[in-house]
């Protein structure tokens, strides 16, 4: 059986954690890419506020297999 890929990237945040934004931004995926099949984590990034951590961000490459 043959099968043919896409990957996209996509950026997510949350003000929780790095693994809170890859959560965000998988469950994000699921719901409008079919056949999602994994992700690589491209870069990592902090906002900072008045010396504080505000959010974590990712950017992240989908793959997702398409239709036949």
């Amino acid at each position: 059986m043959s099968s043919v890929a896409r990957i996209t990237t996509i950026t997510a945040r949350s003000e929780k954690s790095f693994e809170d934004a890859v959560h965000v931004g998988i469950n994000r995926a699921n719901s409008t890419l079919r056949g999602v099949s994994g992700a690589w984590i491209k870069e990592q990034k902090i906002a900072i506020e008045n010396g504080q951590v505000t959010a974590y961000q990712v950017t992240m490459e989908v793959t997702f297999v398409l239709d036949d």
